[in-house]
């Protein structure tokens, strides 16, 4: 039987990076289609943050529409699936001094050492900051 996950459980399922650490980000494309693409990620608080090239059509699509959802699904078999979808709002940042603080912030999520963090952006490099709106959760791992 399905269940949904309590926030706390839905905060540490994305901190457990399932499917190896990527998410499926979907945005507005330019015609009205949804447009979803998988990419790595990392929280900031309650934000998620995944890093970008700069010019792409996701990037685009978020400058024109900044409403976007985010799923992550884990488990094998309905016996153990879980999943989450958010739907938030988006913003892209590109250079400057949050762009530099999100690649410091990405960079202490791979483990890097503070010795090692990036002292300036990466060029040609943009963000996608996500402030979660709602999330839907199921879990068919745990009986009702």
């Amino acid at each position: 039987m399905v269940r949904s996950m309590t926030q706390e459980e839905m905060v540490a399922f994305v901190d457990e990076k399932p499917r190896e650490g990527y998410l499926v980000f979907t945005s507005w494309g330019p015609r009205g289609y949804p447009h979803s693409v998988p990419l790595s990620y990392f929280r900031v608080g309650t934000d998620l943050v995944m890093g970008a090239r700069a010019g792409t059509q996701k990037l685009r699509n978020v400058e024109r529409d900044p409403r976007v959802s985010i799923s992550l699904e884990d488990g094998n078999s309905i016996e153990t699936l879980r999943g989450l979808l958010i739907e938030g709002d988006a913003r892209v940042i590109a250079g400057g001094a949050e762009a530099l603080e999100l690649a410091r912030e990405g960079a202490r999520a791979r483990g890097a050492p503070e010795s090692e963090l990036p002292t300036e952006p990466r060029p040609g490099s943009a963000y996608i900051r996500v402030t979660p709106r709602r999330w839907i959760s199921w879990d068919y791992s745990k009986d009702g």
